[in-house]
């Protein structure tokens, strides 16, 4: 091979690398459902081993990291000193580019799985949006990518004794935020510009819920869809009309939605634990529809952990450790297996894997497949209750004491 032969090799190999190379710019990723189209993310790794750094964080908090090329934000509470703070790293390094002060207020009551800064921040590359809970008011704020404060408000009143988990969505010139809650609930949308008020939708049923809106295009329709209220629903997001709605079938969820092979996938919740596949071109009132393609209850249904849903196979994890894998279309169960002790982050797929994440700080990589193949079991050796991130050929796992980033520096 002569050297411009070889050249060649090299530009054409780092072209079609850097082709499939995605940010995390929110709450599950670019599509709001855990899903990578990376494959060369990594497959194992210790605290020491295969870390490319790893920082300590000054502050506490459940909410995801997001990636924007370089660019690592990470929200955290200081409940020492009543602050909630969005911080900014550079992704080759792990040192801190800069820190902002979001709010200062008094520590509201929660549910002790939560923290007081659990909503994941999002980004569009230009703005930051951040959300916390500012005493009895979710709080909204804009900044731009050096931290600078562009703007803040209050669109509405939360009231919840499990605390504050509302992470943003973006949606064309709009940030879309749940407010579902113990009292007069809605759904809103800020214009992303100023964050004034463009929609505001009530939720009729008043009922404390944390599940972050999954955004599709379906048969040229936009839906909005998502759990919560005592039901599920899709909304447009343009003008917060609601499409359809299914009642129940209980009444509190926290995970989000998953779509696959022409279907939404639903978990939850509490008191009762169900498991339901959707058809949703559809309008009115779905309950009794056939709309319903399949339910299930009780057996390995997650409250807090997010499903993830690839190769015509839906894949779930329960608080409680147990994973099934189901056939998206049939709803027959292929697997079960108990993966640890307990969960609260929710499972990330690239094209041929998926990964969980227990409490613990150990992660499983499987074979996204109908048959149950392990591929690593991975021991971090800290607590992790957020949900991973992956970009660039690397996994950001964020632990009680510090973030890690996974794979080659």
């Amino acid at each position: 091979m002569n050297r411009i032969t070889w050249l060649w090799a090299v530009l054409l190999s780092a072209i079609a690398s850097f082709s499939f190379a995605e940010n995390w710019p929110g709450w599950r990723g670019p599509r709001g459902d855990g899903s990578s189209v990376e494959t060369n993310l990594p497959v194992k790794w210790t605290d020491t081993e295969n870390v490319a750094w790893k920082i300590e964080l000054k502050y506490g908090g459940h909410s995801s990291p997001v990636i924007w090329n370089d660019l690592v934000l990470i929200t955290g509470a200081d409940t020492a000193a009543l602050k909630r703070l969005l911080g900014a790293f550079d992704r080759r390094t792990g040192k801190q580019l800069w820190e902002v002060i979001v709010d200062e207020s008094p520590l509201e009551k929660k549910h002790n799985l939560n923290s007081w800064a659990s909503s994941t921040p999002v980004t569009d590359g230009e703005k930051v949006f951040v959300s916390f809970l500012h005493e009895k008011e979710m709080l909204v704020g804009a900044y731009d990518v050096s931290g600078k404060e562009l703007w803040k408000v209050r669109p509405g009143i939360f009231s919840s004794v499990h605390g504050y988990c509302s992470s943003p969505v973006l949606f064309e010139n709009l940030i879309i935020i749940n407010g579902d809650h113990d009292g007069d609930a809605y759904l809103v949308a800020l214009e992303r510009a100023t964050g004034k008020t463009v929609w505001k939708t009530a939720r009729e049923n008043r009922t404390r819920s944390y599940c972050t809106p999954l955004i599709r295009e379906i048969d040229g329709r936009t839906q909005m869809m998502l759990s919560g209220s005592k039901s599920i629903a899709s909304f447009d997001p343009r003008t917060g009309t609601r499409q359809w709605v299914i009642d129940g079938p209980t009444e509190q969820f926290v995970a989000s939605l998953v779509y696959h092979k022409d279907l939404v996938f639903v978990t939850g919740g509490f008191p009762d634990k169900h498991i339901m596949a959707i058809d949703p071109r559809g309008s009115g009132n779905l309950t009794k529809s056939e709309n319903i393609k399949w339910h299930r209850q009780r057996n390995g249904v997650s409250y807090v952990p997010s499903p993830v849903a690839i190769n015509g196979l839906f894949f779930i994890v329960a608080d409680d450790g147990i994973a099934t894998c189901i056939d998206c279309v049939s709803g027959e169960q292929k697997w079960q297996k108990r993966m640890g002790r307990r969960f609260s982050a929710s499972l990330i797929t690239t094209p041929d894997r998926v990964y969980y994440l227990d409490d613990d700080g150990n992660s499983k990589v499987l074979k996204a497949a109908a048959e149950y193949e392990e591929l690593a079991d991975n021991k971090l050796g800290e607590a992790t209750f957020a949900s991973p991130a992956a970009s660039q050929g690397q996994l950001f796992i964020r632990g009680e004491k510090h973030l890690f980033c996974i794979g080659k520096p």
